[in-house]
Formats: C-alpha cells, structure tokens, sequence
C-alpha cells in the first residue's frame, strides 16, 4: 500500500510503498478514503509532540470502507462506511485521561495510508450526508469542540457564547455546534474575511482581535458571555474574564499564544466564573459528537484537498495558518 512516511525530526513527508497492515483480534482494516491534517502532525515533524517515536506514519483522522475484520468482530461492519474515532485508552475518569491515553498516528501508524488498522470500537457509521472528505474533518476537532462546549461549559439553549480565532478547526466546529443547540454565537478573529464566513455560517457577529481595543468593541456589540470557547491563552484570556458574565464557563483547549497574564482573582470568585481546561474527549463525548453531526446534519467546512502525495505541501499550507476549515488529503477514489 502506498503510506505517508516521516522519517525522524525535521524531515519532509514522502510517499512510500509499504506492506498492507492485517486485522489481529478485535481488530478492522480500515481502507481510507479522506483523511484530515491536525496541527498535531505539524508539532510531531518538527520534534514538539511529548511522544517522539520516529520514523512514522502519522494522521489521526479518517473515513473510509471496512475491508476486513478480525476475530471476535461483527461481521456486519465489512464493508460499512465509517468515521475512526482516533482516540483510545482515555481511562477510568471521565473528568481527565490516563496516562495509557494516545492517539493514532503516533506511536501506532495513522491514517496517511490507504489502510489503517484500528480498534474495533472505535468504528463508528458515517453520517449519511457526509462525503469522506467531510466526514474525514470530524474526529479530533469535533470531539475537542464538543466536549469544551457541552461536557465541560454545559452549554444550554438560548445562551450567548463567544468563540475565539474563528478559522481553525475546532473553533468553526464550535461554532455550528453552538448555532445548532440555539445558541448565539459571536466570534473572534484576525482577519474581518473571517469573521465574515463565521457569520454566513450562524454567528451573529464578531470582531478582529488584532484591533486595540477589541474586548471593548466587543462588549459594546454582544454585552456578556455564558459560554466562551479559547485556543489562544496569552494576554487575550484577560480580555476573557472581563467579557464573562456571572456563572460563566471558559473553556481552553489550545495555548497558540502563550502564557496567560495577569488575572484579578476578584474577576473570577465575584462573578463565580468556572475555567475548565480541555483537550480531545472520551469514547462518549464522539459519540455523542456524532449523533449531533448526524441529526442536525453539521456538515464539516473543508478549506481545500490535497492528494496523499502532496501531504508535505498540505503541512506546510497548514503551517502558514491561512485555511479556513480543515485540510484534507484525498487517499482512494
């Protein structure tokens, strides 16, 4: 089979042709048709990932057909078109995962190949309505947004939620999942183009958080948040807190812009304000993820396609962070 290869720290992406994987017990051989670019594949080539196992295959998300099984496996999935949820061995505890917690593509081979060999249980049908590209841009960014905005915040109908650097993956599946549970959603962004998009798909507005005083701006357009979804940290988050109403919830999954600064504590014991750090969700939270997609029929924003032999091209687009919606590569017809 032909499979994107990393050779260790530094080096490009190349093609290879590589022996075809075999389902083992409990096990199914996944023929990917789509598979999805995270920024986690960029960190992996250029050595910041805590786990350092080289050379690779990498890619965490994917769709595809169910071309075998092993032992111990319902029949039925052969031949199904399927989303693979890429997370395994969360643990124990819903609230934080193990220690035993990883995630394909690393140290296991991942998705950039035309077979990947996965759990069982971690097959989940695709959502009719989806294509595979679609359906390919689900799984990492989906179960982020979905476990930082319903697991974690709680979000109800009718809340006001602001999500931050609307572009990104996980931000824009924050954004129509909130719109979908009928909420009002407003966003950050670097650029008014943006925002734009994040309007035509449900937010009500948004400002650029490049001017001086967006926190104000934003106040004096939207007032408070319930809800307000982050991936940047940095000195932004204090702009956060002030945005916050009373019994708000502010969820971080990412850090992009560094260290948080300053906080008043008053700010956030006052207005019993809950901060949750999140990352990636349990075999529950996809789940769930994917029932909404499917009942609301969410469709995925897909910013472009690649063909798997041009995945060091897709990384470096990815690395000059100008996509809106996922990046995708294109595997099998």
């Amino acid at each position: 089979m032909k499979a994107i290869f990393l050779e260790a720290i530094g080096k490009p992406f190349t093609l290879i042709d590589k022996e075809k994987p075999t389902a083992g017990p409990g096990e199914a051989l996944v023929q990917v048709k789509a598979a999805a670019l995270n920024h986690r594949d960029v960190w992996i080539q250029h050595g910041r990932y805590f786990t350092k196992e080289y050379p690779a295959i990498l890619g965490s998300d994917c769709a595809g057909i169910v071309a075998e099984i092993g032992e111990g496996v319902d029949e039925t999935w052969l031949g199904q078109e399927v989303i693979v949820d890429p997370s395994s061995d969360w643990g124990e505890n819903p609230r934080a995962q193990s220690r035993q917690f990883k995630v394909l593509g690393m140290p296991e081979d991942g998705s950039f190949a035309e077979y990947v060999k996965v759990r069982a249980e971690n097959l989940h049908q695709k959502p009719g309505h989806l294509s595979f590209e679609e359906a390919a841009a689900l799984p990492l960014g989906g179960v982020t947004a979905y476990r930082a905005m319903f697991t974690k915040c709680n979000l109800a109908e009718g809340e006001r939620v602001l999500v931050t650097g609307a572009g990104g993956g996980v931000a824009l599946f924050a954004i129509q999942f909130a719109v979908a549970a009928g909420a009002e959603v407003w966003v950050t962004s670097g650029t008014d183009e943006k925002i734009g998009l994040a309007k035509d798909m449900g937010a009500k507005g948004g400002v650029n958080y490049k001017h001086e005083n967006w926190g104000k701006e934003l106040k004096a357009l939207a007032g408070g948040f319930d809800v307000i979804i982050d991936s940047a940290g940095g000195e932004g988050f204090v702009q956060l807190v002030k945005l916050a109403n009373p019994g708000g919830r502010i969820a971080i999954y990412g850090g992009t812009t560094g260290m948080i600064g300053q906080l008043n504590p008053a700010e956030l014991f006052w207005k019993q304000l809950s901060i949750h750090g999140s990352t990636m969700g349990t075999a529950s939270d996809f789940a769930q993820m994917v029932k909404l997609v499917d009942e609301k029929e969410i469709r995925p924003v897909v910013d472009i396609v690649y063909p798997l032999e041009e995945t060091e091209a897709a990384m470096r687009y990815m690395e000059a962070g100008k996509q809106f919606g996922k990046i995708i590569v294109k595997v099998g017809e």
